[in-house]
């Protein structure tokens, strides 16, 4: 899947732009990566072309250009604008995509969307996080270099002029982006709808905070495993990935908006409001709320109360087996360790009574399950682990199947409601005006036709048959997923009892064998 990504840079040294396209530069740092004579390395692999430069470099044709129309001269001025086209890691073993191919793909690029800028064009084959997506940087000047012709995505004088500045407005990105989707479309390669959000929303800062979060984190983990000690953290959360993850616990568990809201300020002190059809949550600390489309689409509000009403039909499920115990069996105290390791006396006294009730519930549990005996306990549980570990293989199993039953069903109702258009773009007397005033919904048209080409399907489904299977699934899945919650419940349970008896054997034990050495 191709994606698109902009940056700006008010950095008045041009020449800067192209010296991280071609020499290595540390990740985190930014500076060039230099070897033993002190010289800047140049990257192993790369493919670079300007263009709108003429004689020039790209530094000089930008420069120039400045003095030219007298602009730019300001800090605060936007210098050059940087677009990075990152093509699916999968193009490169099914549909060929190549260092060359992605390079010419990048060119035609810059010359239909960036007519009149001086240019570079770079193919890179690897990114930072290693996943071998091939991806292209495009940096332009701000500033036009000549009047160019005039296309159906510009909109005023100053997007085709020269002397003017390029504006990257939403409108842009999203022609942006459906011409990706087009590129990609027309070029067989793997492509996802670009005009809809997907998943959690990770921005350019979070992604940079938390690789070198990470990196600290590892750098911590390496000196605390030299020395012999177990680290207790591995993966760096930042603090939206966080915010994420804490509300996702809540919603997972709730079932209508107002229990959502309120559990999520009384676990996680985190606040939600509702403005205008659209959900923004504030967390402990901060005063200013951030909007779910920052955060996750799942967030949104259309997404959570979908996820509110699915809850409530898995509650009804799950609730009988969970009003069957009311207090969980937890693990028995090793209370020698922890007074020698400092606790006091009234510690001491308290883990005495703990242990004491726990260890009751534990004789009460084997005695109710008839599990007295060491060989029944084990027996038991590996019956449980079985049910459990079948149980979640089906509930993955259906969740892949809804999965695609719900992106199908997708691009059947985007095929249907704009397959009108497509036949209507065959007949009108001006089909290029016509593509172009139409052209996002077509594009969002054709990648549903290609998706059903790449998947055979030359009958289409039904929708209500669709709709049907989905359901039919859903009901399947919360069965089996029920299940699993009580072989999971249950599992756990006897898992602690018997890591209960096994501890209290232990500590007997240890009685018995006091008095022996003091006979000795």
């Amino acid at each position: 899947m191709a994606t698109i990504k902009h940056l700006t840079s008010k950095n008045s040294n041009y020449a800067a732009a192209e010296s991280y396209l071609t020499f290595q530069h540390n990740e985190y740092t930014g500076l060039p990566i230099l070897d033993e004579k002190g010289r800047p390395k140049l990257r192993d692999s790369y493919l670079l072309d300007t263009l709108e430069c003429g004689e020039s470099s790209f530094a000089m044709a930008c420069l120039i250009a400045n003095r030219k129309y007298g602009k730019n001269g300001g800090r605060e001025d936007v210098k050059t604008h940087h677009y990075i086209i990152s093509f699916d890691p999968k193009d490169a073993v099914e549909n060929d995509l190549t260092m060359e191919r992605a390079q010419a793909l990048g060119l035609q690029f810059c010359k239909e969307n960036f007519p009149g800028h001086p240019a570079i064009v770079c193919t890179h084959p690897d990114g930072h996080n290693s996943a071998g997506n091939i991806h292209v940087h495009i940096v332009i000047g701000s500033l036009r270099v000549r009047t160019v012709e005039r296309q159906p995505f510009m909109d005023k004088p100053c997007d085709w002029e020269a002397g003017k500045k390029h504006r990257c407005t939403s409108a842009m990105l999203r022609h942006l982006r459906v011409a990706v989707m087009e590129m990609c479309e027309q070029a067989d390669l793997n492509q996802i709808n670009l005009l809809e959000a997907q998943g959690d929303h990770v921005s350019e800062r979070e992604y940079w905070a938390q690789r070198r979060g990470q990196r600290r984190l590892d750098h911590a983990n390496a000196k605390l495993a030299a020395e012999g000690q177990q680290p207790t953290q591995t993966v760096y959360q930042t603090e939206l990935d966080k915010l994420r993850k804490q509300i996702y616990s809540v919603l997972n568990k709730t079932t209508t908006f107002e229990e959502f809201s309120a559990l999520l300020m009384q676990e996680h002190g985190i606040a939600v409001k509702e403005s205008r059809g659209r959900l923004s949550y504030c967390p402990p600390g901060r005063t200013k709320f951030i909007t779910a489309k920052k955060l996750s689409k799942k967030l949104e509000k259309e997404q959570v109360l979908t996820a509110l009403s699915q809850n409530i039909q898995l509650a009804t499920a799950i609730q009988p087996a969970s009003e069957k115990k009311p207090d969980k069996i937890r693990k028995l105290v090793d209370i020698q360790a922890n007074v020698a390791a400092g606790k006091g006396i009234g510690y001491e006294r308290w883990a005495k009574k703990f242990n004491l009730k726990r260890w009751s519930q534990t004789l009460c549990l084997l005695q109710e399950k008839n599990l007295l005996s060491e060989d029944a306990l084990q027996q038991r549980i590996a019956e449980l682990k079985t049910q459990h570990d079948d149980a979640l293989a089906v509930v993955k199993d259906m969740d892949a199947r809804m999965v695609s039953l719900k992106e199908l069903r997708g691009h059947l109702v985007v095929y249907r409601q704009y397959k009108p258009l497509a036949q209507k773009l065959q007949t009108v007397r001006n089909p290029a005006a016509f593509r172009e005033q139409h052209r996002a919904e077509l594009a969002v048209y054709e990648a549903a036709c290609a998706y059903f080409k790449a998947n055979g399907l030359r009958t289409l489904p039904d929708l209500k048959k669709l709709d049907a299977e989905y359901q039919t699934l859903s009901s399947e899945k919360n069965g089996f997923y029920t299940r699993y919650k009580k072989a999971q419940i249950e599992l756990r349970e006897l898992r602690t009892a018997q890591q209960n008896v096994e501890a209290f054997f232990r500590k007997e034990e240890r009685s018995h064998a006091v008095p022996q050495q003091e006979v000795k």
